[in-house]
């Protein structure tokens, strides 16, 4: 890259990418890490932030403000918009699960090129859990996904094929890392756009995963 960013930089590169493909009205759900630094970014007042443990109108809160009893899935505090809705986690996985959520942003450890992403459990590592993750691939109506494009040895996290247990069979609609975004039509990788200061032979040269331009 010829601009070199700092992880938390890179990160709210990300996130300010994502909220530019985000057109109200419409209901998004933001996943854990990344995903939850697109609220910053956001410029429309008629989308609506849903948190799978039961509130319909999350919003940043100031650290004076914070109820210990008002959390995002994360375990994060969160504030509430006005005309916010609560409700119990069943009803706010059936909320998911019966496609009333427009875009779900989630984060991702590996993609594959058809698509297909790993996010929630490294191998030989303990894990809490799969989440949220498995339904909202299954039932929001478009999934964008956060990552960060190598691994910290340098390998590619776009690959052929996952080589971490894989969150659903389910393809998802764009990826976005700090070198890139890509949309996936028909089980394939398509670039379509390059993030500041990254070249067209950086990424090929990052990316395992077959794409087309």
């Amino acid at each position: 890259m010829t601009v070199q960013l700092n992880k938390s930089e890179m990160q709210h590169a990300i996130a300010e990418r994502v909220a530019q493909e985000l057109e109200g009205p419409c209901i998004v759900n933001l996943g854990i890490g990344i995903p939850t630094l697109v609220a910053e970014y956001m410029t429309e007042d008629n989308i609506y932030l849903h948190t799978e443990n039961g509130l319909l109108g999350v919003t940043d809160v100031d650290d004076e403000a914070i109820d210990p009893n008002l959390v995002n899935a994360g375990k994060m505090p969160v504030g509430e918009a006005v005309g916010a809705s609560f409700f119990n986690s069943s009803d706010s996985f059936a909320m998911i699960r019966g496609g009333h959520v427009d875009v779900a942003i989630l984060g991702a450890l590996q993609t594959d090129e058809n698509g297909v992403i790993a996010n929630w459990a490294v191998p030989g590592k303990n894990i809490m859990g799969v989440g949220g993750a498995m339904d909202l691939l299954v039932g929001a109506k478009k999934v964008f996904v956060t990552m960060s494009h190598t691994s910290k040895d340098g390998s590619s996290k776009l690959l052929k094929k996952c080589t971490y247990p894989i969150t659903s069979t389910r393809q998802v609609d764009m990826i976005f890392t700090e070198l890139a975004v890509f949309k996936v039509t028909d089980g394939q990788l398509k670039l379509v756009d390059l993030m500041p200061g990254v070249t067209i032979e950086e990424v090929r040269e990052k990316t395992e995963a077959a794409f087309t331009e």
